[in-house]
């Protein structure tokens, strides 16, 4: 991928970069780890304009979903997952396993989201998929 991907607009599906593979999951079916490269980590700050921060406060006197925070949040999330991928690889990595999220307050107008995983470096696996018993 060349450049910064565009931000999306408002209320479009968020479409998750397809040069690196980002699971929540510690393994990706049909691949093989063969090199655990470390954490990586995606950050980003964002801060609330005036406006909205208005128009929340009297919006949460009806109760209710705020949706210009929502709206928001997903834009820092969709970000931070780019991050990631971006620091990932980076780092040499085609993958990242066990991925979350952090969020905080900065201040009472910023949100720092993170997003965070283990980089590694991926093959297809193409031995039969084995069936998961608990015992």
């Amino acid at each position: 991928m060349s450049g910064n991907p565009p931000t999306p607009a408002l209320g479009s599906a968020y479409t998750p970069s397809t040069d690196v593979l980002i699971v929540t999951t510690p393994y990706a079916p049909g691949y093989r780890v063969t090199k655990v490269i470390g954490a990586t980590f995606g950050l980003i700050v964002r801060s609330r304009g005036l406006g909205q921060n208005i128009w929340a406060f009297f919006r949460s006197w009806g109760g209710g979903e705020i949706k210009v925070y929502t709206e928001l949040l997903a834009q820092a999330r969709h970000q931070a997952v780019q991050r990631l991928g971006e620091h990932a690889k980076g780092l040499g990595a085609n993958a990242v396993l066990s991925v979350g999220f952090d969020t905080s307050e900065l201040g009472a107008a910023m949100t720092e989201v993170m997003a965070y995983g283990t980089a590694v470096v991926v093959e297809p696996d193409g031995a039969a998929a084995q069936p998961v018993t608990l015992r």
